[in-house]
């Protein structure tokens, strides 16, 4: 995937799963020799009876994970690597196969899988070379075919601009079956950066601001934290050269200090396991280059324990705690530095316990504390699980139908499910961006027990599509822990959320729902409701074509199509004005007995205002002409009621209950927040008759606790 030469200012490797910054006191493993790789690789495949020289190094690598791996494999995908890619260079005069071979060990030091190693030994051999997709998997199986494919690009000759949006959105949608085919991108993305050195500085800023973008949330949110802190390194000295020299300095001038506060904390912590007879693994674990800049920023001055924190590993889940126990028994803790992570995993199936303790001289000491396995995990995230295929987890529900399956996670299915409604490329790659941006996910409970997972800021409008989709048009309020609460209400982790839908199928959202919609499934839905059902009541012109239900009386029209979903119709009433359909405007939704005044739309259709309307005055004052209309006999109509109450449990479902009886179909309602135990409910409902208007209020006044309902009153101008 078209790698650079080598860029001497790499500041970390990723070396046995996890990153060692370029400045630490332990000595580095080399990273990979490319001159050597390149000398391997000129001297050809080996006979059959030995593998290649250029893979040693992957094998070793995959064996201290996998000591059966079949290796057969891998040397088959070797060699036809080689030969496909042979005469091929990069931009460093080193033969091309040095990319996939880098990749491939980037991999296997985090303990992927063989299958995943095989395609990241092919994964540019499609995209660059002359074999097919089907070879591949005539000789390497379906698996291997699925992954190379997910991962190769799109031509550029076919889309154009949008090929690398339509790309990564691929690659999402294969991600969404098999997580491999991501994990192959990333290590991909790592090596490409790591050997940027010769490309144009403005193609470097480029790459680098989309791996920021894109690359990076993705592997935090896929765990593979190994590969998010060395990327986030990499762009940092391109994009921040001046600060990542700066934080360089810090390093290396902490480096050269006699003292080493954490080295005496880390034997102070070992004794005390030691004495409680725990069996634990005691580390110092250096902060890298971002992490450093982060704290810098936040704390000012630092001292010796900002640069790095103990990590304790231990053998089994209770170890951790009884860890935790003696550190805060026989050290001072710092309480409001405790997270348990272990009782409560992160979305990225990140576990450890997290935990700080302070020295006599003031200086804080972050402790982690977790299993091996655990950070086997936390280390390389969804490599770390193997093939999704060879032993798949039990689909358990989470109560609202989302997998708990950690090869296709929550925001996974979330991401995929809005990608299928971003009507271009771009819209796609704006608002990907956009969501990988929010880094924090909550979880909220419903009545039911199950639960919804939300980035967080996100409102009762965004788990209202984040449960219901599209039919969430139809949600009328909410309840938040208990309370009815709006729209708007920005729901907080933990909170129990319970969505009070209408039931009119024919419901419409309204445009202020985009202002508090805050996960892209919900604004791409909502914008695409508005787009497809364009507001007409105010805008003059007779271009466009109005719709609406036929008059039923004189004078008689043409048969019309049918009013768009969830627009009000008009047909009680009359216009002096031969060939015209109405509609009622939402603004005011006049019903009879209202004194009603007209106005000319586009297509030649009417749209009916109460005379007291404060659209009515604007566009008298535009000098837009009105239309005399007239009320016909007894139909259906469309009205907007306030409620006003005294707050007491289950008085929605009593209201909405008590105006279905009465046959009201409820449109849209909203719900204000309480005030002094009083709140006040609008609802604009469709009446199969102006007469039944009069049962409808008397009925809703009769709810315990309402003391009073009243017809919503139009606005006055300059109101």
């Amino acid at each position: 995937m078209n790698a650079e030469a080598a860029n001497p200012a790499t500041p970390g490797s990723v070396t046995s799963g996890h990153v060692t910054p370029a400045v630490t006191r332990r000595k580095a493993r080399p990273r990979l020799d490319l001159r050597r790789l390149g000398r391997a690789a000129l001297l050809g495949p080996a006979t059959r009876d030995r593998l290649p020289d250029a893979i040693g190094h992957v094998v070793d690598a995959h064996r201290a994970h996998h000591p059966d791996a079949d290796l057969e494999t891998l040397r088959r995908a070797y060699v036809l690597a080689e030969s496909s890619h042979r005469g091929q260079m990069r931009k460093s005069g080193e033969p091309y196969i040095t990319h996939p071979l880098a990749v491939t060990l980037i991999l296997a030091e985090l303990g992927a899988e063989t299958t995943t190693l095989t395609a990241s030994l092919l994964h540019d051999t499609v995209e660059d070379t002359d074999v097919t997709l089907d070879q591949v998997g005539e000789q390497f199986g379906e698996e291997v075919r699925y992954l190379v494919d997910g991962v190769t690009k799109l031509e550029k000759v076919d889309y154009g601009a949008a090929a690398e949006p339509e790309t990564f959105r691929k690659m999402l949608v294969a991600t969404g079956n098999d997580v491999r085919v991501m994990s192959i991108k990333l290590a991909d993305r790592l090596h490409n950066m790591r050997t940027l050195g010769v490309m144009r500085p403005e193609k470097q800023e480029r790459i680098a601001k989309v791996t920021r973008d894109v690359l990076i949330p993705l592997a935090e949110r896929l765990g593979v934290q190994a590969l998010k802190t060395e990327l986030e390194d990499l762009v940092f000295a391109i994009l921040h050269p001046e600060e990542y020299e700066h934080t360089r300095e810090l390093i290396v001038r902490n480096a050269a200090r006699a003292d080493d506060p954490l080295a005496d904390v880390a034997d102070d912590v070992r004794k005390v396991l030691r004495e409680s007879d725990i069996a634990a693994e005691v580390l110092i674990r250096p902060r890298h280059f971002v992490s450093v800049h982060r704290v810098s920023r936040k704390r000012g001055r630092l001292r010796g324990a900002d640069f790095g924190r103990l990590l304790v590993l231990v053998n089994e889940d209770a170890d951790c705690y009884a860890v935790l126990g003696e550190l805060h028994t026989c050290m001072t803790p710092v309480v409001s530095e405790f997270k348990d992570f272990i009782a409560v995993p992160k979305f990225n199936l990140y576990q450890s316990l997290h935990t700080a303790v302070a020295r006599e001289d003031g200086q804080v000491v972050e402790v982690l504390i977790r299993t091996h396995q655990m950070h086997k995990v936390a280390e390389a995230g969804v490599v770390a699980l193997g093939n999704p295929y060879a032993a798949p987890p039990e689909e358990q529900s989470a109560g609202d139908g989302e997998r708990v399956d950690p090869t296709r996670p929550g925001w996974l299915s979330r991401l995929l499910d809005w990608q299928r409604g971003a009507p271009d490329p771009d819209t796609f790659w704006s608002t990907l961006r956009e969501d990988l941006a929010q880094d924090r996910e909550i979880t909220v409970f419903r009545p039911d027990g199950g639960t919804l997972g939300l980035p967080e800021g996100a409102t009762c409008v965004d788990a209202a599509y984040a449960q219901y989709g599209e039919d969430a048009h139809a949600c009328i309020g909410a309840r938040v822990n208990g309370r009815l609460a709006t729209l708007s209400t920005v729901l907080k982790d933990g909170d129990t959320i319970q969505l009070l839908m209408g039931q009119d199928p024919a419901s419409e959202p309204s445009r202020e729902w985009l202002e508090h919609a805050h996960t892209p499934a919900a604004r791409i839905a909502i914008q695409r409701w508005l787009t497809a059902h364009p507001a007409q009541d105010d805008v003059p012109g007779p271009e466009a074509v109005a719709v609406s239900r036929p008059l039923r009386d004189d004078p008689a029209v043409p048969q019309a199509p049918e009013a768009a979903p969830g627009r009000p119709v008009a047909a009680q009433v009359l216009v002096d004005r031969a060939g015209a359909t109405v509609r009622l405007a939402g603004c005011c939704t006049p019903v009879p007995p209202d004194e009603v005044t007209g106005f000319a739309v586009r297509g030649g259709a009417v749209t009916v205002h109460r005379v007291g309307c404060a659209a009515v005055a604007r566009m008298k004052s535009a000098g837009r002409a009105e239309v005399g209309v007239r009320w016909g006999e007894g139909s259906e109509c469309r009205v907007t009621l306030v409620a006003e109450s005294f707050v007491r449990p289950h008085l929605l479902a009593d209201l909405t209950e008590a105006m279905a009886t009465e046959g009201a179909e409820i449109v849209s309602a909203t719900v204000e927040p309480p005030e002094r135990q009083q709140v006040r409910h609008t609802y604009t409902v469709q009446l199969p008759d102006a007469a039944h208007l009069p049962a409808l209020m008397r009925a809703m006044r009769n709810v315990a606790g309402v003391y009073d309902v009243s017809r919503a009153q139009p606005q006055t101008p300059g109101a």
